[in-house]
């Protein structure tokens, strides 16, 4: 098993900030064992309540009645089963002298995010957790999280092959139950077409008029589409960057399927070997080492960006906080070079520095600005600080 220390510690930090935390994340992404790990812990009374569990679902069919006498840590499961839930937890938590902290776990779909934020504002902190990270499973098994993804039932399976039937039945899942229970208004064949026409546009800017026309629907319902997946956690949107500068910018955001192995598996790839193969491998890559980057820096959404111009002048990650600005380049290559793109974006935004991450193993300068840095070595050598 993998302690997710950072996480833990990040959990423990914000409840003492605020009466309510939720991680929110993709299913199966660690969130009930982190809960579970941090509750261990927890120096006082825990109590827990699982949405899919009937005697749970009972147990909260009065909620005020249920909740109104505890103290301690109060841990709910699949919150967004109950969005009725979310009044209630404003009420209680407002009362003098509070002596309760609820965790709430749950997927990101609109109707949590939706009743958090209408409900519980000013109240409640968010974590999102995504599956393992290269600092958390050390740069020499790069190539099976890579290859598996970060999901940890599919990274700590048995075999290549068990973690490969464990992302289909997981899409299976995705699919079947899960997107349709969001709200997402197609059959489960049509949603898994829609996801793997996604997984062969990874790492592109996302064109809704192409897309659109593609799947036989219109740009709005393109639109739709994209936000479910990218309300569940399972496809990622990085936007532009723009700044008032002479150059034309492209303004549609860069998609990418969250995690590498769901990839390789909407993909049709089960091996390392078809990975490599495949001419999917340098967008793969990229994907990869993006999450690798911004998990490192514990960047927010908004802070990660894209650029390019029409002109062709591209950058695959800006990272804006404060007034740093960091670059970074992904290059599937143990020898990579500096191009013209990089030198432009280093100028035109004003960046700090650009890191070029590579599958080499070492770091070494390449211009004035610019380094190249190994992805399994990254964590010793990116920071915001």
């Amino acid at each position: 098993m993998i302690v997710r220390e950072a996480h833990l510690r990040r959990v423990g930090e914000l409840l003492g900030q605020f009466p309510v935390v939720s991680i929110l994340g993709a299913r199966q992404v660690g969130k009930t064992t982190l809960a579970r790990q941090f509750s261990e812990s927890w120096n006082g009374p825990t109590h827990t309540f699982d949405l899919e569990n009937p005697a749970d679902i009972a147990r909260l069919s009065e909620p005020l009645l249920a909740l109104e006498r505890l103290e301690g840590l109060v841990v709910i499961d699949e919150a967004q089963l109950n969005p009725d839930l979310f009044p209630v937890l404003r009420v209680l938590v407002d009362r003098p002298a509070v002596h309760v902290r609820f965790l709430l776990l749950g997927s990101a779909s609109p109707k949590l995010v939706r009743g958090i934020s209408e409900s519980l504002a000013g109240r409640v902190a968010a974590l999102d957790l995504d599956g393992f990270g290269l600092s958390e499973v050390g740069g020499d098994h790069m190539e099976p999280l890579w290859l598996r993804g970060g999901f940890p039932r599919s990274y700590l399976a048995s075999s290549d092959g068990a973690s490969a039937t464990w992302r289909e039945e997981f899409i299976r899942s995705v699919v079947e139950r899960d997107l349709p229970g969001l709200g997402m208004p197609l059959a489960a064949a049509a949603i898994r077409r829609f996801w793997t026409m996604l997984a062969h546009l990874h790492g592109q800017v996302l064109n809704l008029s192409e897309l659109g026309r593609a799947f036989g629907v219109s740009d709005t319902a393109v639109r739709r589409y994209v936000d479910f997946l990218a309300g569940a956690y399972l496809v990622r949107q990085l936007q532009p960057w723009h700044e008032n500068i002479s150059k034309r910018q492209v303004r549609s955001p860069k998609l990418y399927v969250a995690d590498s192995g769901i990839l390789h598996t909407l993909l049709g790839l089960r091996t390392w070997a078809d990975v490599e193969q495949h001419p999917k491998v340098g967008a793969s890559f990229e994907g990869f080492a993006l999450e690798a980057v911004t998990t490192r820096l514990a960047s927010k959404p908004e802070e990660c960006h894209f650029w390019a111009t029409h002109a062709g002048a591209e950058l695959d990650l800006v990272v804006v906080r404060g007034n740093r600005r960091l670059g970074f380049e992904f290059k599937r290559s143990a020898a990579p070079r500096v191009t013209k793109s990089m030198r432009i974006a280093l100028e035109d935004l004003k960046l700090d520095s650009i890191d070029v991450i590579h599958l080499g193993s070492h770091v070494f300068p390449l211009a004035d600005g610019i380094r190249a840095v190994p992805v399994r070595s990254l964590g010793s050598h990116i920071s915001l600080r």
